[in-house]
């Protein structure tokens, strides 16, 4: 069937078209940050899947109008199946319907073999994935927007007029709880229990039993009122070229990702790692200081080497033999709060192979898990106090048409159940200093936190 394609006006801003239908069941937003990033290009917003796949530990339950279907198969299997055939559909768009939701960092249990010793507090599923029928496409670099749908499900075509104009005028008359902090923000890890982590890393990597590990630890406070209200808050304070905002019925994902995981369009991969990190300074002396520190640096040039080597073993895994390559090395990336080195790795998916198959040979990133992988996951999972959640997983799409784009989901926000969570980390090698590492989770946290102070500061206010 052919899609169906209805141009929009373009509104630079795609949260006040997003916002007429943030309260739709499963309603998506994969945010480019529009003009206010230097990266962004698309936004993707989607709401109404036709099925659903959620992942819980070894069940996955796969929901559709007619009722559910429970399956223990693996979960990228099972996506593969439910997406179909590949078919492309002459759109000339990144999207035009298909898979859009997240994998939570906790579905790499389906793929290695991990230890259970992390507590496991966040009722989320592992895997939170709709087929969406229709979406809206913006393009901002053309300053184009499309209503685009493919008529899989038959409610598409039938509410296609009604879809249309509610597209063409975006107001959005709902109305909000504003979105407030009731508690201080905590941490699952104070210094002491931070230094005891990091001296048990070093003592992993001196005896030679891995060469970087990422340690993460986790804020959390207690929030109440209208999320949708908290993403466009974030996005102001921390505009990212990967991020989203993605409500389902257990809760809801806000992220702010500079970093993307895995691209697949028309048959070429890349991923972009991210390794090595320095704060901005509202200083451009300082700044530039900063900056030129952070490509100097040998510490973190290294680290991103070894993570680049790993990340050219995964991509081999799928790609053709001799296609894999790293274009750009150690390139300087500036976002609203930090400085990052990121390297580029592109490749050529064999034939044969699917974006499913891709992602799960990569899956979960190198970058957010150290090196060797599988055993920095296990010293990951006997030191942090509590699994990661959709924390370093990834967020994205895979459409219809064979092609992929996701993040990984660090700067991200999950709410569930009373308690908004977030997460930082960074890579701990040989000569990583611990109050280097300890300050720079802080640092890669600084907008997410000033989220809740300035949240906070006016609950307390009145």
């Amino acid at each position: 069937m052919k899609p169906r394609l209805t141009e929009l006006p373009y509104v630079c801003d795609s949260t006040d078209r997003f916002a007429v239908f943030a309260e739709r069941p499963w309603c998506v937003f994969l945010d480019s940050g529009g003009p206010a990033t230097e990266y962004g290009r698309y936004d993707i917003l989607a709401a109404d899947p036709y099925l659903t796949l959620t992942a819980w530990g070894d069940i996955t339950i796969i929901q559709s109008r007619d009722g559910k279907e429970y399956s223990s198969r693996d979960p990228f299997t099972l996506l593969k199946r439910c997406l179909g055939e590949v078919r492309k559909d002459g759109t000339g768009l990144p999207f035009s319907g298909g898979a859009i939701g997240y994998f939570a960092y906790d579905l790499a249990r389906r793929i290695e073999n991990l230890p259970k010793e992390a507590i496991q507090d966040i009722n989320m599923p592992d895997m939170a994935i709709g087929l969406y029928d229709w979406a809206v496409v913006v393009d901002h670099r053309e300053k184009r927007a499309w209503l685009v749908g493919q008529g899989r499900d038959e409610r598409t075509l039938d509410d296609w007029d009604q879809l249309e104009q509610l597209m063409q005028s975006p107001v959005s008359s709902a109305q909000r709880k504003p979105f407030c902090v009731l508690s201080a923000v905590s941490s699952n890890m104070d210094r002491d229990i931070y230094a005891q982590a990091f001296r048990r890393i070093k003592h992993y990597i001196h005896d030679g039993d891995c060469y970087q590990v990422n340690l993460a630890q986790r804020f959390s406070v207690k929030v109440q009122g209208d999320l949708w209200d908290a993403y466009v808050q974030l996005r102001a304070l921390n505009p990212a070229p990967f991020s989203a905002f993605f409500q389902l019925p257990e809760g809801t994902v806000l992220s702010s990702s500079p970093e993307r995981f895995l691209r697949l369009l028309n048959g070429w991969v890349e991923t972009k790692p991210v390794k090595g990190t320095r704060p901005r300074s509202v200083y451009k002396h300082r700044d530039r200081s900063l900056a030129e520190e952070l490509l100097k640096s040998s510490k973190d040039r290294a680290e991103n080497v070894m993570i680049v080597d790993l990340v050219r073993n995964d991509l081999g895994k799928t790609c053709r033999p001799g296609t894999v390559e790293v274009p750009k090395l150690f390139a300087l990336e500036s976002f609203a709060t930090v400085h990052h080195l990121v390297s580029t790795i592109t490749g050529e998916l064999a034939p044969g192979q699917h974006a499913f198959d891709l992602l799960r040979g990569c899956f979960p990133g190198g970058s957010i898990t150290g090196a060797p992988k599988v055993r920095a996951m296990q010293i990951i999972e006997e030191l942090e106090p509590h699994r990661r959640s959709v924390y370093c997983g990834a967020i994205g799409y895979i459409g219809f048409n064979g092609d992929m784009d996701t993040n990984i989901a660090i700067r991200t926000l999950v709410y569930n159940e009373g308690h908004m969570y977030c997460w930082a980390g960074g890579g701990i090698v040989a000569d990583s200093s611990l109050e280097g590492e300890y300050q720079e989770t802080f640092d890669k946290a600084a907008a997410l936190l000033k989220l809740f102070e300035k949240k906070e500061a006016q609950r307390v206010g009145g």
